[in-house]
């Protein structure tokens, strides 16, 4: 049995370079180790059980490690930080936390695609619609109130995507929820990004969609 499982940890250490994956596998190891002992003894292999029994055994530690594995992934999938440069002013509070899914249009000014403006549908954490983005850039929300921000800060955590931002409140609009906002960020992003080819004199004032998604947070000060 040790000679079985000290090989295994000597794979995995010398096949993985990056600490935390290590730290997953052997996690894993473990488990399987746990719900298969018969893995490291080429006895517990041989050792006959009835059918029905052994059968019923292996499905519950197959369920079992299945549960673990997809815990020790959504683990591993844990989100980026907000970078410091993103964070709202001090003293600013947490107000609402809406996911974006839509598009960024751009448009070829003859050279290059410029983004004209984002066209997105806003979400609460229920998956419920409670709002719209557009150009401004702008959100409104259901009860009919508007915050438009202006960018003053950045940064790329995915090269991939649009950049997550750092927008304060520049102009408001109507007596509900987007009137308390004073900051916004634009975060976790997928996609969006501006096409890379196909903007020339030919194409000029043509207009291209690039799907993303977001989160935004937005921020109210005391």
């Amino acid at each position: 049995m040790r000679e079985a499982s000290g090989f295994l940890w000597s794979a995995i250490d010398h096949s993985v370079a990056d600490p935390p994956k290590i730290a997953r596998r052997r996690a894993l190891l473990v488990a399987l180790f746990f719900f298969f002992p018969e893995i490291l003894s080429a006895e517990g292999l041989m050792r006959p059980r009835p059918t029905a029994s052994r059968g019923k055994l292996v499905g519950m530690r197959l369920g079992l490690f299945l549960v673990l594995f997809v815990a020790v992934r959504c683990l591993a999938q844990t989100p980026a930080a907000v970078p410091e440069s993103l964070k709202p002013p001090g003293g600013a509070a947490l107000l609402l936390h809406l996911h974006a899914t839509g598009d960024q249009i751009y448009a070829c000014d003859g050279t290059a695609w410029v983004l004209a403006r984002p066209d997105a549908k806003l979400f609460d954490g229920s998956g419920k619609q409670v709002g719209t983005h557009f150009a401004g850039p702008t959100w409104e929300y259901a009860d009919h109130s508007r915050v438009t921000g202006k960018p003053v800060a950045n940064a790329t955590p995915d090269p991939n995507s649009i950049p997550w931002l750092l927008l304060e409140a520049k102009d408001h609009q109507g007596g509900g929820m987007m009137r308390k906002v004073t900051a916004i960020q634009r975060v976790y992003t997928q996609g969006g990004k501006a096409p890379s080819t196909g903007c020339d004199a030919g194409h000029k004032g043509q207009e291209m969609r690039s799907h993303y998604s977001a989160d935004y947070l937005f921020y109210t000060s005391p």
